[in-house]
């Protein structure tokens, strides 16, 4: 299993800024090329820190919850304001997969440049999904119109993420 490393073993090789959102390594690595007084890890692709320790990748906000509370989450941690490198603790909450997905950027791909709007014929079309039910929010001249009806259906299905 992963998650066999323990707050108090993360501790002896780490530690963590909560106000910063910084590791520093207290030891060095054992193939020498991380020195103690490193901030540990490197950005992945993903956009998100990568630490490797006692020989195991973990993602940086999952060890910043496992330092701070003792316990590694039960589900996912979201970065509230959606900036994957920011590991300040404040940042950080753990969710579930729903609450995840509603607190995410729009896709580069998306035509109407909207969360929840796209083009259908020559009006906007206004959609969203909660608890796996799709709900379709009307058509609008303007794309402008359907986020707004997006925005308002944001707000009560989704009042925590809104």
């Amino acid at each position: 299993m992963r998650n066999i490393l323990t707050s108090d073993a993360l501790r002896e090789v780490v530690s963590y800024d909560q106000e910063t959102g910084m590791f520093i390594r207290l030891v060095n690595s054992k193939k020498g090329k991380a020195k103690a007084g490193d901030i540990a890890g490197h950005i992945e692709a993903t956009g998100y820190r990568a630490i490797w320790v006692l020989g195991t990748k973990y993602l940086a906000h999952r060890l910043a919850w496992l330092y701070v509370t003792g316990e590694w989450p039960k589900d996912q941690i979201d970065h509230i304001n959606r900036n994957r490198c920011d590991n300040r603790f404040s940042n950080l909450r753990e969710v579930d997969n729903s609450k995840n997905q509603q607190n995410r950027k729009i896709r580069r791909d998306c035509s109407s440049g909207f969360m929840g709007v796209r083009r259908n014929k020559k009006r906007w079309m206004a959609e969203i999904r909660a608890n796996n039910v799709r709900y379709h929010l009307g058509t609008f001249d303007t794309p402008e119109e359907a986020s707004a009806a997006y925005q308002c259906a944001k707000s009560k299905l989704h009042a925590e993420a809104a």
